[in-house]
């Protein structure tokens, strides 16, 4: 496999060297130096290179090239330090055996990173897991990692870190309209078509995606349709007021384990989310007011196993979920090189969940919420153009469990052009959620409403540096992390009884040697005290992107080293390496324009499974047409 990577790595470079043009070779504004504004470590924009945090940035322009129509595929790949489980074609699903867990540094089972959408906070309301199905990579202009604890800001689930997606909104005048057919292997197909706009202070995208495939094993077919709307009007030169919208319909089979199958074990899930914002910018002060809605119905068959003497279900598991809440900050430039941000949350979280017959209900579950109520303040200092200074500190009211503070400091050192060095401490939490606190399973109790927030400290140190008018750009970081009260239980009461301790690095590199080649690399490698599922000691992506004229060629390799199988026992470890490959070719321009493609995955056929008893798929092929008008 490093053979081929190399191989490939060569003759892209030896083929640049024949086609190069001068006008190939001149500066460009690459995607490295777009990424060194970020807005989710302040809530305002800052420049990456003066805070402490390690944050990753993903750009629309990656996001576009992987055709991906799901979100956290691009991220796993993208992102060092974070992975995510998968277990099929397409669709993770929402039922025990459902993938989409996101870890960043080992941290992540049941909801410890936070997932944002556009800066609220994404999760259902009864279970509190995220929603992975949701996130639709044709609705995002970019994604911002946190990979480190991001509570001082975000509040609850930031634990492990935060993932914010910033939807698209039509930047340009004038009208822009995207289609894209692809199919594939198991009979895959995605469909996918938007529309954005934008004349004098009106701004909106419109999207629609569906997915559907059969899947690789029998009852394992999946369904998915999401609407999207992204509105804005700039009401004068100091407010804006925005709003959207989105709503996805799944229905999906989870086949259980290749040795134990099930049948009819049917998810139908709805869910939705809506957002209204005013944001206000002046010369000294900005801020954003925001009230959000996120809601879900979901319908589940549990299924049976007849091989075992089951028989088919007589009710169905249904749940009604809600989180909402109201999001305000402000953010002062009291002097030259500072800024202070104080904020105010408030989010109320929780729904009702019931078994269902089609003569009536028949037995309640839980019908609870929650509310949490907090304060924030952060400052950050810019001092000689040489060193940055930031910290914070939040209060938050919980009334399951009460109150706590959370604090952040960090400074950053940049001693000469491009350079920074990073020292940060940070803490995170998670509350327990309504199934944690109050849902029991016969015959045994599961449910404490007496558990605390799990809780980590983190600390770090980074080095990064930017070269060749920001053509290139590395950074290291060292990280060092203890995990106190985890919530734990096996066929009894969950307690708080844990703590664990992570350690490890991360590096990531881009680089375009040329305007027509970009190369990009991350490597993270993981200890911990414990055995930590779906948590790789080792994560290794590379890729090439090679374009000639109207072609673009593109090579990835994906290796994974000693990686606990989610479900398994601690022997149940896994190392695999997929590569993949994708070619595609322009007919006219990016802004109009035909382009088809082809695109292979994990093409050597490597057999492996990160969910145990779930085999993944061997070689998968996709093959599609896109046009822009």
């Amino acid at each position: 496999m490093k053979k081929v990577l190399f191989l490939t790595f060569i003759a892209l470079s030896a083929a640049n060297q024949t086609f190069a043009s001068d006008e190939d070779t001149a500066p460009v504004d690459t995607t490295i130096s777009l990424k060194q504004v970020v807005v989710t470590a302040n809530k305002i924009e800052v420049n990456r290179n003066t805070i402490p945090l390690s944050i990753s940035v993903v750009g629309r322009e990656e996001i576009e090239a992987s055709s991906e129509s799901a979100l956290l595929p691009v991220l796993s790949h993208r992102v060092p330090g974070l992975f995510v489980t998968e277990k099929g074609v397409t669709g993770f699903g929402v039922n025990t055996n459902s993938a989409g867990t996101v870890n960043i540094r080992g941290i992540g089972q049941s909801n410890k990173v936070l997932m944002l959408f556009d800066g609220q906070p994404q999760w259902a309301g009864v279970f509190g897991h995220s929603l992975p199905d949701t996130y639709v990579a044709s609705d995002v202009e970019r994604v911002e990692v946190i990979r480190g604890p991001g509570s001082l800001l975000y509040g609850s689930n930031a634990m492990g870190g935060v993932i914010n997606i910033i939807t698209r909104r039509q930047q340009d005048d004038g009208r822009r309209t995207q289609a894209r057919i692809m199919y594939g292997s198991y009979n895959t197909q995605k469909y996918m078509i938007n529309n954005g706009y934008n004349a004098g202070r009106f701004s909106s995208f419109i999207s629609v995606n569906h997915d559907r495939s059969d899947g690789m094993r029998a009852n394992s077919d999946f369904r998915i349709t999401n609407g999207f709307a992204n509105l804005g009007y700039r009401l004068n030169d100091n407010f804006r007021l925005k709003g959207s919208a989105s709503l996805a319909k799944s229905n999906s089979q989870n086949s259980g384990p290749v040795d134990n199958p099930i049948t009819d074990n049917t998810m139908d899930v709805l869910r939705g989310t809506a957002s209204v914002s005013l944001t206000n910018a002046f010369e000294k002060s900005s801020g954003a007011i925001q009230l959000f809605y996120n809601w879900g119905h979901h319908d589940i068959n549990d299924g049976y196993r007849p091989q075992t003497g089951g028989t088919p279900r007589t009710f169905r598991f249904k749940s009604d979920d809600h989180n909402t809440g109201l999001l305000m900050y402000q953010t002062f430039r009291l002097f030259d090189g500072n800024s202070f941000t104080a904020g105010i949350d408030y989010k109320n979280w929780g729904g009702h969940a019931w078994n269902d017959t089609i003569n009536g209900r028949i037995g309640e579950i839980v019908r609870r919420s929650v509310n949490e109520v907090a304060g924030y303040a952060i400052m950050q200092q810019d001092l000689f153009d040489h060193l940055s200074i930031n910290a914070g500190l939040r209060y938050e009211y919980n009334d399951a469990y009460g109150s706590r503070w959370t604090p952040q400091a960090g400074i950053t050192i940049r001693p000469f052009e491009g350079n920074a060095i990073k020292l940060s401490y940070s803490e995170g939490y998670r509350s327990p959620n309504i199934r944690e606190l109050y849902i029991s399973y016969p015959p045994y109790s599961m449910a404490n409403p007496d558990l605390k927030p799990e809780t980590m400290q983190n600390y770090e140190i980074s080095v990064g540096q930017y070269l060749f008018d920001n053509k290139f750009f590395a950074e290291v970081t060292a990280f060092y992390l203890e995990a106190k009260n985890l919530i734990t239980g096996e066929q009894g009461t969950l307690t708080n009884i844990n703590k664990i301790y992570n350690k490890g690095i991360e590096a990531e590199l881009t680089y375009y040697p040329l305007k027509n080649l970009w190369i990009t690399a991350n490597f993270s490698q993981l200890s911990t005290s414990i055995p930590i599922e779906a948590a790789p000691k080792r994560k290794f992506f590379a890729e090439a992107t090679y374009t000639v004229k109207n072609l673009t060629l593109t090579v990835d390799v994906e290796s994974i080293g000693r990686l606990q199988k989610v479900g398994g026992t601690e022997d149940d470890k896994i190392c695999y390496a997929l590569l993949n490959a994708k070619a595609s070719y322009l007919f006219g321009t990016q802004d109009k324009g035909l382009t088809i493609f082809v695109k292979g995955e994990n093409l050597t056929g490597k057999e492996y499974e990160i969910l145990k008893g779930f085999p993944m798929p061997k070689t998968v092929v996709m093959g599609g047409v896109n046009v822009v008008f």
